[in-house]
Parts: structure tokens; sequence; C-alpha cells
């Protein structure tokens, strides 16, 4: 009996010795193999984004919030560079105009959904549908 506790000895000490020589580059390495490769969040969680460098230009808020509805002209609204659509609109007075992007009227919402636009952006976006009509 003492021959196979001395065995079991033995080889604890075997492979413990072995598990200690494992150096700190070793475990770096396995860490670096095994690091998860994203992120998974529940909705609602996700990490904030940083916040823009500086102000949107026209075509980018355009693109990303307006181009929804006035690219096929839902709920009424008017489609970017058509002139006989936006006519009406722009004989009311520029003016007007922003203050209707931005405060929301009938079927649009406060500045189109943009609610992290600035006044400006919104203004860039109206004056990127309107150009050339």
């Amino acid at each position: 009996m003492s021959r196979s506790l001395f065995s079991v000895l033995f080889a604890a000490l075997t492979f413990s010795t072995a598990a200690l020589a494992t150096s700190q580059a070793d475990y770096d390495a396995i860490a670096e193999r095994i690091k998860p490769v994203g992120d998974v969040y529940l909705a609602g969680s996700e990490p904030v984004s940083a916040e823009p460098a500086g102000p949107r230009d026209g075509a980018k808020v355009y693109g990303t919030f307006c181009i929804a509805c006035h690219a096929s002209g839902v709920s009424g609204a008017p489609i970017k560079g058509n002139a006989d659509q936006w006519a009406p609109r722009i004989a009311q007075g520029i003016d007007v105009l922003k203050t209707h992007a931005i405060n929301g009227l009938n079927m649009m919402p406060p500045k189109g959904t943009c609610m992290d636009c600035s006044d400006d952006e919104i203004v860039a976006a109206i004056e990127h549908m309107i150009e050339g009509l």
C-alpha cells in the first residue's frame, strides 16, 4: 500500500512542478488565443458611441435620417429635389420651413427623428434637400 501512495505523491509532485514552470509569457499567449472575438449586449445596454467630432453635413443627416420619408414621399413628405412639392413650403419662407423641420409639423416629428442633431444640422439637411430647385 505504501508503494501506491508513493506513486501518487511522485506523480503529484511531477505535475505540480510542470505547472509551476509555466511562464508569464505562456499565460499571455493563452489569454490572447482564447480572448473573445466580439461582444454581446442586451437591447438598451450597448456602450455609448463617441460623440461626433463636428457637425454633420446636410448630405449625412439626410442620408441617415431624412431619406426614410423624403426619398419616397411617405405621409406627404416632399421628395428631395422635387420642385413642385417643395414650392409651397419654400413660398412660406425659409424661416417657417426651418421652424417646421425643427419643431415638427403634421406627420413630421421634431427634427425628423434626429434627436441628437443640432438645429444647424437640420438646416443643412433642408438646404441639401432643396438645393438646385
